[in-house]
């Protein structure tokens, strides 16, 4: 069954703040129009390369200022990680391993691994001990493993499937610090932005970002500390690893 979400939120403690990575792409900002129309937040904060302080995925210091920034502000309660790279003119998903190339290999797992590592490593020493609170990541179904079927895509999948164990392992550590905390990855279906335009003809059901923002809300809204260290789609279903 599909989630509605409730514009509630109303499972995460007040007051707080939710925070979300990556608000310059289409998910991102649907992300933080949704957080700031619920009103469960005190602050609904945005970092993306133009915001002031801005990110960088490849700048480590750059996360670590922005998440000192918002934790001065109030208790971290909510933080969505929708950062992520597919492709661009200077790269595709490879089709064969023929296409395989380091330099392209390397750029995939900094932006889809490494950078939303980095953002975890200062991010959740920083949420709150006591009480709900949520780090969230959009993974890709294409990054599970165990469902891989077609083949190709190989530095988008792997670089995903290495975000996968990254938010397993750091769930494993979160949970001695903070046993009301998650750290979950999620997968956000397809959405009608330029990361899926050029495969939007593929068949798969195709949600807005605004529809996704709701469907992801809904999810996070709805898990409790049981789901630390989970992967679940759109619905809320469980995602194989």
């Amino acid at each position: 069954m599909e989630h509605e979400f409730s514009n509630s939120l109303c499972s995460f403690p007040r007051p707080g703040i939710a925070i979300v990575f990556g608000a310059g792409g289409g998910i991102g900002r649907a992300l933080v129009e949704a957080l700031r129309s619920s009103d469960r937040f005190e602050q609904v904060i945005s970092f993306s390369r133009t915001t002031v302080p801005s990110i960088d995925l490849l700048n480590e210091a750059t996360l670590e200022s922005a998440a000192s920034f918002a934790s001065a502000i109030g208790d971290i309660r909510l933080v969505i990680d929708a950062t992520g790279f597919l492709h661009d003119d200077l790269q595709a998903p490879e089709k064969s391993w023929r296409q395989l190339d380091p330099a392209q290999l390397a750029r995939a797992f900094a932006l889809n691994a490494i950078g939303p590592a980095l953002i975890m490593k200062h991010i959740l020493p920083r949420l709150p001990r006591l009480g709900k609170a949520v780090f969230a990541t959009l993974s890709a179904r294409v990054g599970s493993i165990g469902d891989n079927q077609l083949g190709g895509w190989y530095a988008y999948r792997a670089s995903k499937a290495a975000l996968n164990q990254l938010v397993r392992t750091a769930a494993v550590e979160l949970a001695r610090r903070a046993p009301d905390a998650l750290c979950i990855a999620l997968h956000p279906g397809t959405v009608a932005t330029p990361l899926s335009a050029p495969f939007a003809a593929t068949g798969l059901k195709i949600h807005t970002p605004e529809q996704t923002a709701a469907y992801l809300l809904a999810v996070v809204d709805g898990l409790t500390s049981k789901a630390n260290g989970g992967f679940f789609d759109w619905r809320g279903q469980p995602v194989p690893w």
